[in-house]
């Protein structure tokens, strides 16, 4: 790179990036079990946006809250920090399960991926058939092409054990029945989630704290480049194929730039160039603890990732309510 074009500094911009995906995550602990969804989330957006600006960044969201028009802040096309600094693409949920929060269910987070300029796939806001596993296990061992029973069975073979000890995490929804019904007759166990599809998709890659040995279903698209941009720093395997209901769909994804519209996409696909990656609790879940409080304090654990160097960090940050 040129003098002018600073470089992606990962190993500088990775404890920043912490404290934006902890702002958010703190703002919104006043929000937990409170039943406002809408709000839990405005304030995540809010402390987002305000972090993001102190970084010496040229950001650009390529993964947000949705487009200009239906989003105020980090909106698709955003440009965030300060100006001075590296140009850097952004993918970012401020508060992944804000069902979650409202009712005060576990693994609600707050999540954000940075990597240079044109590292991520700007992914239209259209469903994608994903299908992830962990780390440990050779390339291609389960497929999209595959039927969801013969996915079961492959995994099953290729850590030597019986269907029965694989667990499958699905987001539960109507479209999925006839999916659950064929993985059920494997005998393998399966986690139902009602919200936050990126932290299924990140429970693969810690199998043995999880219990979740693979992820499959139909989910939102960008949140599958956050979940590809978490496993190419934790290892694992991620395959999506964009899912179009109509013609208003397919005119968004070529309008992101994306021509060929059955073509599957992997990890590296998604997520082409070295990323850093944080998210923090906001309610308890399997990987993350969430916002504890006490009086005068709140704790966020924050876990932080740079795919580079395949650290993992974990941060407890107890801070003064102010």
């Amino acid at each position: 790179m040129s003098a002018n074009r600073p470089d992606f500094n990962d190993r500088m911009l990775s404890l920043g990036l912490a404290r934006v995906s902890e702002a958010a995550a703190l703002a919104s602990a006043r929000l937990i079990g409170r039943g406002d969804e809408k709000a839990a989330d405005q304030a995540a957006v809010n402390a987002m946006r305000d972090q993001l600006n102190k970084l010496d960044i040229k950001g650009v969201v390529v993964i947000g809250e949705g487009e200009r028009d239906e989003a105020p802040m980090l909106y698709i096309g955003e440009e965030v920090g300060s100006g001075q600094g590296p140009e850097v693409d952004i993918a970012l949920d401020p508060l992944e399960g804000t069902t979650l929060t409202a009712k005060d269910m576990p693994n609600a987070l707050t999540v954000i991926a940075m990597g240079p300029r044109g590292s991520m796939l700007h992914a239209p806001d259209v469903y994608m058939d994903k299908l992830a596993i962990g780390p440990g296990f050779r390339t291609g061992v389960v497929t999209l092409d595959m039927s969801p029973a013969a996915r079961v069975s492959a995994l099953a073979a290729a850590k030597g054990c019986s269907t029965t000890d694989i667990t499958v995490c699905v987001l539960e929804r109507p479209r999925h029945q006839a999916m659950i019904d064929e993985l059920r007759s494997t005998g393998c166990a399966i986690r139902l989630i009602t919200d936050g599809d990126v932290a299924g998709v990140i429970h693969c890659a810690d199998a043995q704290v999880t219990g979740i040995d693979m992820y499959m279903g139909q989910g939102g698209a960008p949140e599958g480049v956050l979940a590809a941009a978490a496993l190419k720093c934790m290892g694992g395997q991620i395959y999506g194929r964009l899912l179009f209901r109509n013609d208003d769909e397919k005119a968004r994804a070529k309008k992101a730039g994306i021509t060929n519209l059955d073509r599957v996409y992997t990890r590296d696909d998604m997520v082409t160039k070295d990323v850093i990656f944080a998210a923090t609790g906001v309610t308890d879940g399997s990987i993350l603890a969430g916002i504890k409080r006490e009086p005068g304090f709140l704790t966020a654990e924050t876990i932080l990732m740079r795919s580079k160097t395949g650290s993992v960090r974990r941060m407890s940050y107890r801070n003064p309510v102010k």
